[in-house]
């Protein structure tokens, strides 16, 4: 009888968590695509595929946690598809238990068979919009808009360059209201990152950052190894763990035996923490 409790229990408990608000960057359809909006995503176990209406899935921070921090998480997969469950939904529900509200990226995929898209044009622009579209709302969610970071993997570590290291003012006299806000990150944290969108020059007033690879995974590693004097260069607060081995792609590394890896969230945790960004 215990055991039966407690498997209706947790049944009504999945039953119970509710279906993540999903919220579409462009109200008629990314500009210029907009005939391809009602097109369908693909998705099987924990990838997403054709991408035509970009959007962020929203993980509100629980209350009694919640300190107004917030967060866009940009799953990896090459710009062909998108690591939705273990790169988007994992840590999104991982930071949530830290006070941050996430909001998981779907940008459109360039590299897709037959793709109309190029990394640099539209998927900059889906993160610039989501960016402005989180601090349009900022008090619907509940959070602050001056502490709104990203956090990317492999290529949404690319991805999320592009709001990190350009200066990304709002445009005062757009007819959108959206367009009015700022798109630069407050902060930005990169795991096993690709090198698109890694400036020549950090510019002095990039955010702090927080960075992360394995060392065998050597292709990642040398865009961070690449950057670190640059950060040092322009006086800015740079964080970097390079784990002696994982490879590439162990996500929140609850997958692999390798103990470091396993435990690397807790070294994003304690640099969110003391940058200030868990406090209330």
């Amino acid at each position: 009888m215990p055991v039966l409790a407690a498997a209706v229990l947790a049944l009504l408990t999945q039953q119970a968590e509710p279906t993540p608000q999903v919220i579409h960057l462009w109200p008629k359809g990314a500009p210029g695509f907009e005939n391809r909006k009602d097109e369908k995503e693909e998705a099987k176990d924990w990838w997403v595929k054709n991408v035509h209406n970009p959007s962020i899935t929203v993980f509100p921070a629980p209350k009694e946690v919640a300190n107004g921090t917030a967060m866009v998480v940009i799953p990896g997969g090459g710009h062909n598809q998108l690591v939705f469950g273990p790169e988007g939904v994992e840590p999104a529900k991982y930071l949530n238990k830290l006070g941050i509200t996430c909001f998981v990226l779907k940008h459109r995929l360039p590299r897709e068979p037959n793709s109309p898209y190029k990394i640099e044009v539209h998927v900059r622009q889906d993160v610039e919009r989501a960016m402005r579209l989180i601090r349009s709302r900022a008090a619907e969610f509940n959070i602050k808009p001056d502490r709104l970071g990203v956090i990317g993997f492999s290529a949404g570590g690319e991805t999320g360059a592009f709001v990190a290291y350009n200066d990304l003012p709002g445009d005062p006299n757009s007819t959108d209201p959206i367009e009015r806000y700022n798109a630069r990150a407050n902060f930005f944290a990169s795991i096993y990152p690709g090198p698109i969108g890694y400036p020549a020059i950090v510019p002095p007033d990039a955010p702090p950052a927080f960075m992360l690879c394995s060392y065998d995974d050597e292709f990642h590693a040398k865009v961070i190894e690449d950057i670190i004097p640059k950060y040092r260069a322009a006086k800015v607060n740079l964080e970097v763990h390079l784990l002696s081995a994982g490879g590439h792609g162990f996500n929140l590394g609850n997958r692999s035996t390798v103990p470091s890896v396993k435990t690397w969230p807790q070294r994003l945790a304690d640099w969110l923490s003391d940058r200030g960004l868990l406090t209330k």
